[in-house]
């Protein structure tokens, strides 16, 4: 096809544009003729102005989307997906909590209930139907953001965003059908998507990132867990408490990436006594299928060797979801770890386009990327927005449960800030103890001069 053109000072509306186009070269239009504005394809339509194009439906993106509709701008937002709330709604947080709470609930009927005099017999699992519990909390919450967009008056397009130009995106729909769509802003926020080494070959079967450990068919008898941060030990905890023998194997010396040292260390011992083994320090260098079924994992350092599992989870991290977006041709610039590059503003190097969330620099948080969705769009509207990033907090949705916000202390220690340290266990809270679960800890961290909080820092029941 033809490549597309833009008109950047000829209106629409103006039926001697058409009789210049129709003329082509001849009248010079080529030198002419910017990628600004409009474009004209073989068998693409083009549709009405927006002031803003949301490429993006996770939590950053249909966020971002509603409040640029309350603010009054005419929005549109662009999801592949087929449904809204991106990974986080579909296959990350809110599935992998439903999977959380429901197995708590079994582990505490089957472990706990007697204790407390209620006699339960016949305790199973009847795995279909809490997948389809599961499902229905996804269902419930994807089509509730498609009723927040008719309520605000975002237009919800599906298909696959590309930007073509400065003001100009285009949606591919799953039928190949395209259309080009154009507005005086863009703001991308597509998210990011599982990282794995390339000797892992994910198949979502045996060997499966947490999209396909949040569907498996049958509790496997043993699970290896590569990886020891949040996806792996949430996931982790969900199958150990449905009988898997569960074993982290975690490349550094710690779990839980991030977190204070002191609560890391907590964490684990508490893991243990729920019987999940780990091996840290350790390296793993390779995956492979066997002829029965199993999957092997050989591994280096502090544990050296090769263990055997129905199901390897791969939880070593995600990467910025920038495939096919158009960015190179447009003139964005990523850096070295494909995040867009964008100023204290979300501004890219395309002035015109903005980017949020796990496409750009920063912690990959559900939460983080609403409220940059948030501050973006209110500069866009008013020069206004803000983020405090000294004051995102990071949960880990096992149980105990693990929350924390601002410094830690190798932090403190490795900047030169002198600090306090105020510490208080749940085994001395009368309600965590009465109701025998006070496994735990509160932590403070303060300046040792000002008393200003500079850290917090939670393990403890829900």
């Amino acid at each position: 096809p033809p490549t597309p053109v833009r008109c950047s000072r000829v209106s629409l509306h103006d039926p001697s544009m058409f009789r210049q186009l129709a003329v082509g070269t001849s009248l010079g239009l080529r030198s002419a003729l910017s990628r600004d504005r409009i474009g004209f394809v073989r068998g693409m339509a083009t549709q009405s102005q927006q002031d803003l194009i949301v490429i993006g439906g996770g939590p950053g993106g249909y966020v971002a989307a509603i409040k640029a509709g309350q603010l009054g701008m005419k929005t549109m937002c662009v999801e592949s997906r087929g449904k809204l709330g991106g990974t986080c709604l579909n296959v990350g947080c809110i599935p992998s909590k439903a999977l959380l709470n429901a197995t708590h609930l079994y582990h505490d009927a089957k472990e706990k209930f007697a204790g407390y005099g209620i006699k339960v017999e016949g305790v199973s699992v009847d795995l279909d139907a809490m997948m389809k519990n599961k499902e229905k909390a996804v269902t419930g919450l994807t089509s509730g953001i498609e009723g927040l967009f008719k309520k605000n008056k975002v237009e919800y397009a599906k298909g696959h965003g590309k930007v073509l130009g400065p003001n100009t995106v285009e949606v591919t729909a799953q039928d190949g059908s395209k259309q080009v769509h154009s507005a005086k802003h863009i703001l991308i926020a597509t998210g990011s998507e599982v990282a794995a080494p390339g000797f892992i070959k994910i198949d979502e079967e045996t060997i499966v990132s947490s999209t396909g450990a949040l569907a498996l068919k049958k509790i496997p008898k043993k699970m290896i867990v590569i990886g020891g941060g949040v996806i792996g030990l949430e996931m982790g905890s969900v199958w150990s408490r449905l009988g898997s023998e569960v074993t982290v194997i975690e490349f550094t010396d710690r779990i839980a990436a991030g977190a204070d040292g002191e609560i890391a260390k907590t964490f684990q011992r508490v893991l243990e006594k729920q019987h999940m083994k780990f091996h840290l320090k350790t390296k793993v260098t390779g995956v492979n299928k066997n002829s029965n079924g199993t999957v092997s994992v050989t591994a280096e350092g502090a544990f050296t060797g090769t263990l055997d599992a129905d199901v390897v989870l791969v939880s070593v991290g995600r990467k910025p979801n920038t495939t096919n977006l158009g960015l190179k041709e447009a003139g964005i610039k990523v850096d070295d770890r494909g995040r867009v590059e964008v100023n204290d503003h979300f501004q890219t190097s395309l002035p015109s386009v903005y980017a949020i969330g796990d496409v750009i620099r920063g912690p990959m948080l559900a939460h983080k990327a609403e409220e940059e969705g948030i501050a973006a769009v209110e500069y866009l509207h008013s020069k206004g927005g803000h983020v405090n990033y000294k004051a995102i907090p990071s949960v880990i949705y096992t149980h105990p449960e693990v929350a924390w916000v601002g410094l830690t202390e190798e932090e403190l220690t490795q900047q030169g800030i002198k600090f306090k340290v105020g510490k208080f266990p749940f085994k001395a809270n009368s309600r965590a103890r009465t109701n025998d679960d006070a496994e735990g800890i509160v932590k403070f961290l303060s300046d040792a001069t000002t008393d200003r909080i500079l850290g917090a820092h939670i393990m403890g029941p829900m």
